[in-house]
């Protein structure tokens, strides 16, 4: 099994890179694998849209990468399964998965390296991006993006509103998994934010107090923010590398997450593993 990236992971790259490519002009690009090539006709037209462009800062957008090149287009970076951004000298040797590399006047290379060819690379002009029918077409998950607790996580007042939707009612692993509740957090994420709100993943949204729901949306920021600072999660069934070609510091943290049969850190029960509508969810008997 791999497991997709979530926020934690994709903010780790975003702050790296910023810090590694803001502001670097672009020399050269080679393409090894068109799949990637999202929106351009061939490579040489792909590579003609950035060669000799200059780098912004490097921002996000829900899981999706961007910078602006020289003010006139947006470069776009989805990371597929098991694919990762690496920051190499131009000398280095070049890993047999690698799809795209990126060479700069000064300061080496950017390759995005991808077994499964599953990313998506594209760049599109800030014209387009301004026009709303533009975005909802190529950018459909945008419309409807909830709290993004890498960045600015929204008053707990507007997240209870998601939560406590009165249309629908359904269990807080779904809820959490829902990218118009909160943005990038996947099965990893969700199981340790339910451990530490005392919250079980089959637990229905409408059946919460609202002391639970401050519980939930304390727990959903502090997290996330913890899981950037140890820069995102690598477990075996989904390592994450980052820019510098070294694993995530997180797995040590996890409380519940794949310790299934050891002992829960609240108490000293062991650690529950079930399949929860077809994902592999843990969770400690003390949550409610």
């Amino acid at each position: 099994m791999n497991l997709a990236l979530e926020l934690p992971e994709i903010e780790t790259i975003r702050r790296d890179l910023d810090r590694e490519i803001g502001g670097k002009k672009i020399k050269s690009v080679d393409v090894s694998s068109v799949a990637v090539i999202e929106g351009s006709k061939n490579k040489k037209t792909f590579s003609s849209e950035l060669v000799g462009t200059k780098l912004g800062l490097v921002e996000r957008k829900g899981l999706y990468l961007m910078t602006e090149l020289d003010k006139k287009k947006l470069l776009f970076i989805k990371l597929g399964v098991g694919a990762s951004l690496r920051r190499h000298a131009t000398k280095d040797t070049t890993d047999k998965d690698t799809v795209l590399k990126i060479t700069f006047t000064v300061g080496g290379q950017l390759r995005l390296i991808d077994p499964e060819e599953n990313s998506r690379v594209s760049v599109f002009s800030l014209e387009d991006l301004a026009d709303p029918d533009f975005i909802e077409e190529k950018f459909p998950e945008f419309k409807l993006m909830g709290m993004d607790p890498a960045l600015e996580p929204e008053p707990w007042t507007e997240f209870a509103k998601r939560v406590l939707r009165e249309e629908e009612s359904i269990d807080l692993k779904t809820l959490l998994c829902d990218d118009s509740v909160v943005v990038g957090v996947g099965d990893i994420y969700s199981d340790e934010i339910l451990f530490h709100a005392g919250l079980r993943h089959d637990r229905q949204s409408d059946s919460l107090s609202i002391q639970e729901v401050r519980r939930l949306y304390r727990s959903v920021v502090e997290v996330i923010v913890e899981a950037v600072k140890y820069r995102g999660t690598s477990i075996e069934e989904r390592q994450f590398i980052d820019v510098f070609g070294e694993s995530g510091g997180f797995a040590e943290h996890l409380a519940v997450y794949g310790r299934e049969g050891l002992f829960s850190p609240t108490s000293k029960k062991p650690v529950q593993k079930v399949k929860h509508k077809g994902r592999w969810t843990f969770f400690c008997e003390t949550q409610v």
